[in-house]
C-alpha cells in the first residue's frame, strides 16, 4: 500500500522509498512489472489488487478509472451530430478490406480450378469428387471451428498484404485498451491477429482482440443483475474499437461482433428498444469524447501495442501521456 510520511515528505510503495519524480516513475514501473508477472501466471485477482493499490495514489496510477465522463441521460441523434458523430457510419461496420480479399480468393479458386481442369484433363467424376471434398472441408470448418480456419486465412492475408487493414486492427484494439483502463477495467492481454491468438490460446475459435479482468462483470451478468456503473463501463469498452476507427477513418470496418454482443447483452437484461437506444447513444458520445481528449495517449499506446509491449508497459505509457488537466 502507498502511504505518505509528512515528516520526510517521501512516498513508500511496497518497501521502496521514493524521493523524486524520476524515482516515482521507476517505482511505478516496478509495480507494473509485478502486474505483468501476475497476469502471466493467470492470477487476475492479484494483478487487479496491485493496480487498485496504486489507483489515485501519489506517484501511482492517476488515470485508472479516472475518466471524466459526460452526464448520463437520453441524448438525441441531433445532439450526437452536433458533436460530429454520425451514428450510422459508426454502428454499421462493414469489413470491405477482408470482403474484397475473400472475393478475390473465390475468383482465384475458380480460375485455378478451371486451369487445373484443362491442364490435368479431369473428367466430370473427378471434378465432382474434388468439389465435394472442398465443400466437406468448408462445412467442417464452419461446424467444428465456427469458421475459424477461414477467418485465420483471411486475417493473415489481410495483415500481410494490406497495411491499412493491419493499422486499423492495431488502432481498434488500442481503443479498447485505452477506454477500458480509463473507466477502471484492467486489460489483461491483447492479440492483433488471428495467428497470434492461435499461438497464444491454441484455439481456432479465438480471434484477435483485447481481454480484460472482468470477473465482477461476469458474476453480475450470470446473476442477471448488472449495475448501472458496470454496464456503463462495458458499454464504452464494447464500442471503443469502432469509435476509434470512426475517428481515424470516418467509418468503421471492424467491430461488428462487438456491437452484436453488446446488443445481445442489452436484450438479455430486458432493455426496451428506447432504453437500449439511450444506452447506446450515451456510450457512443462518452467514448468518442474520451478518445478525442486522449488522442495522444491512444496514438502512443497503438505504437507500443504494434511492438507487442506488455500490459504493464502499455499502462505506463498511458500514465505518462495523459496530462493532469485531461483527467
Amino acid at each position: 500500500m502507498w502511504s505518505l510520511s509528512y515528516h520526510s515528505q517521501k512516498y513508500f510503495c511496497h518497501g521502496i522509498v521514493i524521493s523524486s519524480s524520476s524515482e516515482i516513475g521507476i517505482s511505478r514501473r516496478q509495480a507494473l512489472s509485478q502486474v505483468d508477472k501476475e497476469l502471466a501466471k493467470g492470477d487476475d485477482k492479484a494483478a487487479l489488487s496491485l493496480v487498485k493499490d496504486l489507483q489515485g495514489k501519489p506517484g501511482g496510477l492517476r488515470c485508472f478509472g479516472a475518466a471524466r465522463q459526460v452526464p448520463q441521460r437520453l441524448y438525441t441523434l441531433d445532439e450526437l451530430k452536433l458533436n460530429g458523430i454520425e451514428p450510422v457510419s459508426l454502428l454499421s461496420p462493414v469489413d470491405a478490406t477482408l470482403g474484397s480479399i475473400e472475393r478475390n480468393l473465390q475468383l482465384a479458386s475458380l480460375v485455378g480450378g478451371f486451369a487445373a481442369w484443362k491442364v490435368f484433363e479431369f473428367n466430370p467424376q473427378q471434378v465432382l469428387f474434388l468439389s465435394l471434398g472442398i465443400l466437406f472441408l468448408w462445412t467442417l470448418d464452419l461446424v467444428s471451428f465456427n469458421g475459424g480456419v477461414g477467418s485465420l486465412v483471411l486475417d493473415t492475408i489481410g495483415h500481410t498484404f494490406s497495411q491499412k487493414y493491419h493499422d486499423r486492427v492495431i488502432q481498434h484494439e488500442a481503443g479498447h485498451f485505452l477506454i477500458a483502463y480509463l473507466v477502471g477495467i484492467l486489460p489483461k492481454g491483447y492479440t492483433l491477429s488471428s495467428l497470434e491468438a492461435l499461438k497464444k490460446e491454441g484455439s481456432l475459435n479465438v480471434q484477435a482482440g483485447t481481454a480484460f479482468v472482468d470477473n465482477e462483470f461476469l458474476e453480475e451478468v450470470n446473476a442477471g443483475k448488472v449495475s448501472a456503473t458496470t454496464l456503463n463501463r462495458f458499454s464504452c469498452i464494447a464500442l471503443a474499437g469502432v469509435a476509434t476507427e470512426y475517428l481515424l477513418f470516418g467509418y468503421a470496418e471492424g467491430g461488428l461482433d462487438d456491437i452484436n454482443k453488446f446488443d445481445i447483452l442489452l436484450k438479455s437484461l430486458g432493455f426496451t428498444q428506447k432504453k437500449a437506444d439511450s444506452q447506446v447513444r450515451w456510450s457512443v458520445l462518452n467514448t468518442i469524447l474520451l478518445l478525442r481528449r486522449h488522442q495522444v495517449a491512444r496514438t502512443k499506446l497503438a505504437e507500443a501495442m504494434s511492438m507487442g509491449t506488455s500490459v504493464g508497459s502499455c499502462i505506463d505509457i498511458i500514465e505518462d501521456a495523459v496530462k493532469d488537466a485531461d483527467i
